[in-house]
């Protein structure tokens, strides 16, 4: 017996994976997805997400995702950018389905002609760069910031979305042609003590739940705990329905959080 079956869920809700079913509407996840959203749509170039680890932006970014109908945007998702530069464009290449030969100039003009083909047939470009505080390599950002003067007149022909923990930010800064193509950032901060307790209520529905299963002084303990990140919140909430189960618990209390606690340090 799994403590799915003990806590009457169908699933269990705090795995730690970027599944939009468990996306949380937060009033800080909703205005970040809103200002992508809106980045995209009006076309304005480049966008920087960021957030402390654990703070939800890659599910943010796959929600994103599901919000942008496939017959009008022509996407492509690199979630480890750590390439040399030719290998990164190659990376977008293969994302967006184009064969990837030749040198890398070949690659830019493949890239250039696929992005022109998209805007024959009325779509838009994007391309989403999770983690990109990892890219070390200056050059793949000023590649970035050559890949934004694919444009016309009056719009861009990709837009370009960076996703990363809070050091992105002095890397992008550190290049000011690419931080001035940057008109939108948004950094996303933990959850505050109300947002927690939400955040496990919703996920628990989400999962099946039809009763509180965490006692509003478990809800508080998980906060004081988590310092309001999710993925801190996700692993405590998990091991302490485990425990409970174990434990053959009706309800998580606080006790049940510090045994989860102790086990996830």
């Amino acid at each position: 017996m799994h403590y799915e079956d003990y806590w009457g869920l169908k699933k269990a809700p705090f795995d730690n994976v970027p599944d939009p079913l468990f996306y949380f509407p937060s009033a800080r996840h909703e205005e970040g997805l809103h200002r992508l959203l809106y980045g995209v749509e009006a076309r304005k170039g480049a966008i920087m997400l960021t957030g402390e680890i654990g703070c939800g932006k890659t599910l943010l970014s796959r929600t994103l995702i599901q919000h942008l109908a496939h017959d009008h945007y022509d996407l492509a998702l690199v979630a480890n950018p750590s390439f040399e530069v030719a290998d990164f464009i190659k990376e977008i290449l293969y994302q967006l389905g184009v064969s990837q030969n030749g040198t890398k100039l070949d690659m830019v003009h493949a890239l250039n002609e696929r992005l022109l083909e998209n805007l024959k047939k009325g779509k838009d470009t994007v391309l989403v760069v999770d983690e990109a505080q990892a890219i070390n390599d200056q050059a793949i950002f000023e590649e970035l910031r050559l890949l934004l003067n694919f444009q016309l007149n009056d719009r861009f022909l990709l837009t370009l979305i960076l996703l990363g923990q809070p050091e992105l930010r002095s890397k992008v800064e550190a290049i000011k042609q690419l931080s001035q193509r940057v008109v939108i950032r948004y950094h996303l901060m933990p959850f505050n003590m109300d947002e927690v307790g939400d955040y496990i209520n919703f996920r628990m529905q989400a999962a099946g739940a039809s009763r509180a299963v965490f006692t509003p002084e478990a809800i508080v303990a998980v906060y004081e705990s988590s310092g309001g990140i999710p993925r801190k919140v996700n692993t405590i909430a998990d091991l302490a329905l485990l425990i409970g189960f174990m434990e053959r618990c009706q309800q998580v209390g606080p006790e049940v959080i510090r045994k989860a606690v102790m086990e996830a340090q």
